[in-house]
């Protein structure tokens, strides 16, 4: 069976800081409730700042659920992915991810994407459909927003 649905969504923008202080701000959970465009994280406790692939983090989510979130990707102020799950269950095919370039000092091109090409649950699939470009950007904007606020001290 053949399915034309596209499963991989991306934004990318432009920030006017530097890539470490972008990375800071994907790479520490306490952080993500500030700049979710999908408006799903109400908090994450502190002290989970992720620092190698295989930690996990958790997250609570607007619907009162928490998520564990199995780090899958990562290189230090470069690169970093995630697939959530229910606490105690495997993850069931999706992934966050963020990468980092930088352009020039002071400013970074950060690129975010959202696969779920492996979701085979059901129940999932229009949350995922839900999950567009645009608000992959909305994250992307808010991230930029307070990466170019923090840097202006």
């Amino acid at each position: 069976m053949s399915d034309p649905e596209t499963r991989v969504v991306s934004a990318r923008i432009e920030v006017a800081a530097p890539a470490p202080r972008v990375f800071e701000l994907i790479a520490d959970p306490a952080a993500q409730p500030r700049w979710d465009g999908n408006d799903n994280l109400v908090r994450s406790e502190p002290g989970q700042r992720v620092r190698r692939a295989g930690q996990v983090f958790t997250t609570h989510l607007t619907n009162g659920m928490v998520r564990e979130n199995h780090v899958v990707d990562f290189v230090e102020g470069v690169r970093i992915a995630w697939r959530p799950a229910e606490p105690g269950l495997a993850p069931p095919g999706h992934q966050w991810s963020f990468e980092l370039e930088t352009l020039e000092p002071g400013r970074t091109r950060v690129t975010h994407t959202y696969d779920w090409s492996e979701l085979t649950d059901e129940g999932r699939m229009p949350r995922a459909r839900a999950t567009t470009s645009e608000r992959l950007l909305a994250s992307l904007e808010r991230i930029r927003d307070l990466a170019e606020d923090d840097r202006r001290g």
